[in-house]
């Protein structure tokens, strides 16, 4: 059986696509355009600060000033999660807000782990004193892709979606989302459920659009139908780089391949200044790829056999290199 998408209709969706990205892009005179967080009224930058990767090989100084110094070129969207190196990036990211005074400047994202709804109390409380705030703009239940996550979170007793609720009435965070990165029919499984997604946070790359059973098949015309705000992320499928680098492909392409959909943002995992500064180069005054481009990149990407090597975080088994680990989010392990 062909699993790969037809080359010639995904071109040519892809032109539509990219009319539509640029469309509906607010333009930031010589800065990093901005785009509607879904149907939130929320307007947020096209790039978004990863923020495992923006506290690695760096002090807490170090980190702060990377923040703030991402803030200043124009990424405003800060992503976070309760689980990053063991609460230390909502720590530093906290500490960047309070020096920096920056809380207003900022869309503030954290993600939390807890399937049971003491559990997500407690990371929740935890995210709101590391990151030194009252509130938080966008809250997603973190890595749907273990066996039950579902039935997890909706339990009506003792399911994390009882206390998220009643935290978002409370005004301890603003907007509902979820995250996942393994199996499309995952995050199918959330989109059928009976609430209204504030966002939704998927991988998308030159590798998976090929995919019949990829994400971008499968959750990105979901979620455009819907009007939910898009979090794209795994643009080089891995912070090694493991798209360019073993398909020979430019890795600003690779990522510029993933801002010409319209998504409401791009989390990258920026680790270096030089990464930085390139990043925020290739995203300044956007416009999506042409078709030239476009029909390199994915003719260069077509052929891709072993996708779990590619895009090692879809494999169940951890074969490939998945780093998450089911027992972290099987309850509340605060």
């Amino acid at each position: 059986m062909n699993n790969k998408r037809d080359f010639t209709q995904l071109l040519s969706e892809l032109n539509t696509l990219g009319a539509e990205a640029l469309a509906m892009q607010r333009p930031v005179a010589g800065g990093i355009p901005l785009r509607p967080l879904g149907q939130t009224g929320e307007w947020v930058s096209l790039i978004g600060l990863g923020g495992y990767d923006a506290v690695v090989n760096k002090t807490d100084a170090e980190g702060v000033s990377f923040m703030l110094e991402a803030l200043d070129l124009g990424i405003s969207f800060w992503d976070n999660a309760w689980e990053y190196h063991d609460g230390r990036a909502e720590e530093v990211m906290g500490r960047a807000i309070a020096e920096g005074r920056v809380r207003d400047r900022i869309f503030l994202m954290t993600k939390v782990c807890a399937r049971d709804a003491k559990g997500f109390q407690r990371q929740l409380e935890d995210c709101l004193r590391r990151l030194r705030t009252e509130q938080i703009d966008l809250v997603q239940l973190h890595s749907i892709q273990y066996p039950g996550d579902r039935d997890r979170f909706f339990d009506p007793e003792n399911g994390a979606m009882k206390a998220a609720l009643e935290a978002l009435a409370a005004g301890k965070f603003r907007y509902l989302g979820f995250t996942g990165h393994m199996d499309p029919h995952d995050h199918e499984g959330m989109l059928k459920t009976d609430y209204d997604w504030a966002t939704v946070q998927f991988p998308l790359n030159v590798v998976d659009a090929h995919e019949v059973e990829g994400f971008q098949s499968r959750i990105f015309p979901e979620c455009r139908r819907r009007k939910i705000g898009m979090i794209a992320m795994k643009s080089l499928a891995a912070n090694d780089g493991r798209i360019p680098h073993e398909l020979k492909l430019n890795a600003e392409l690779c990522r510029q391949y993933v801002m010409s959909l319209p998504i409401s943002t791009l989390v990258s995992g920026i680790q270096t200044r030089e990464q930085l500064h390139r990043l925020v180069e290739v995203s300044r005054d956007f416009q999506p790829l042409g078709s030239d481009v476009l029909t390199e990149l994915l003719g260069r990407s077509r052929g891709v056999e072993d996708i779990l090597f590619m895009e090692g975080y879809k494999d169940r088994t951890g074969q490939f290199g998945c780093t998450h680990h089911a027992a972290v989010y099987a309850g509340s392990q605060a």
